[in-house]
């Protein structure tokens, strides 16, 4: 079966440069391994899909080649997807800092795909797994032998995302097939996802607790909540700094972010109140209790020397932990690392090295931060890709 282009990945990447292929009368085909398409789009944002950030900028995006993003993200805006929802008259929010989510369930997303796939005329093979792809003479294209028979195409898209949710389905099938060709592969890890604190096993009985707080790490700092687990820490600042995270670096905690702990100790230095009881009404009543507990000597305030309140108080804005891991592919959002940008040009996508094969989305070098900018890199580097096949 002959085809212009084959898209392996039914995701938001793959779907959405099949729309756009399509739209230019190319005869388009979109092989998806799984039972439907956009898995992870129905998971993502607890079901209700943030499907971009209108603050999205290339600052955003973290990337061997940090100006790889800026041609495909200025081509495809928010805006220009958030027009494409309207249009189809599903109903959105901005939670905050840009993020927008539907209203109801992402599975409207998903619906939004695939009638612009049909519109477009781009078909879909689902339950469709590919046993090998070769490339056949420049004019002739790449073969591509699957469960379900032979295809045939001029242009070939890897879209097969990630190692993230392997539990979806995410393999290393497009690091795989970049390597069969010769393109190098930038190390890859997972990212925006919970860590593992170094002998963090007396947090245990913390899991659960959220508090406000300032986490940062090199350059990068991230103002948002740290949540407790059963290993370590999560929540929304720690998956932003899972990022930028070096094994052997300090992160730093202000767990205070709004308050100079020195100042407000110093002006509570004659109080009778215990250190524990202090700080239970400025942090967590169960956090306040172990942070006292496993770090101080606990006792009223007024028992404490100046240089004791004054390590206190630089514990609280200043809490230097270490993390030994992550907590691994089965609960990272996304795989940082991929094919890297060096192979593709960053106006189509397009392999330097090979005519007519292309990789979008996260299987690329471009991860981005929490909040929308993952799936807005999905449709602006679909969108490219979908323009040049």
């Amino acid at each position: 079966m002959r085809y212009d282009v084959v898209i392996i990945g039914g995701g938001a990447a793959g779907l959405f440069c099949a729309i756009e292929a399509g739209k230019r009368g190319r005869k388009t085909l979109v092989i998806e391994h799984n039972a439907e398409v956009g898995r992870k789009i129905l998971i993502s944002g607890g079901g209700r899909c943030n499907f971009t950030n209108t603050n999205t900028r290339s600052e955003n995006f973290i990337s061997q080649n940090p100006h790889f993003c800026k041609s495909a993200l200025a081509r495809y805006t928010p805006q220009d997807f958030v027009s494409l929802v309207k249009k189809h008259r599903i109903e959105f929010y901005e939670k905050k800092l840009g993020q927008l989510f539907c209203r109801e369930s992402s599975r409207k997303i998903v619906g939004m795909l695939l009638r612009e796939c049909e519109k477009a005329k781009a078909e879909i093979a689902v339950n469709c797994s590919v046993r090998s792809v070769k490339k056949m003479s420049n004019a002739e294209g790449f073969e591509i032998e699957t469960n379900r028979g032979n295809y045939t195409c001029e242009s070939l898209v890897i879209a097969s995302g990630g190692l993230s949710f392997p539990k979806i389905g995410a393999s290393n099938f497009g690091y795989s097939v970049a390597k069969q060709f010769g393109l190098k592969i930038v190390e890859t890890r997972p990212s925006l996802v919970a860590m593992v604190i170094n002998n963090g096993a007396g947090l245990s009985k913390l899991a659960g607790v959220s508090t406000d707080a300032l986490v940062s790490t090199g350059k990068h700092t991230f103002h948002e909540n740290i949540l407790f687990t059963h290993r370590g820490l999560s929540g929304p600042a720690i998956l932003q700094t899972s990022n930028y995270w070096q094994k052997d670096r300090d992160v730093v905690i202000d767990l205070l972010p709004e308050t100079d702990a020195e100042q407000l100790l110093s002006e509570n230095a004659s109080s009778r109140q215990r250190l524990d009881n202090f700080l239970a009404a400025h942090l967590p009543e169960r956090f306040a209790d172990a942070f006292a507990a496993q770090n101080f000597e606990v006792k009223p305030l007024n028992q404490y020397s100046k240089k004791d309140l004054s390590k206190i108080a630089e514990m609280l804005n200043g809490w230097k932990t270490r993390f030994s891991e992550t907590e691994g592919y089965g609960r990272a959002e996304v795989t940082l690392g991929g094919v890297s940008t060096d192979e593709l040009s960053s106006q189509t996508m397009e392999s330097k090295k090979v005519t007519g094969l292309y990789f979008i989305g996260e299987v690329v070098d471009v991860t981005g931060w929490l909040g929308g900018y993952n799936f807005q890199w999905a449709w602006a580097s679909g969108f490219a890709a979908g323009n040049a096949v």
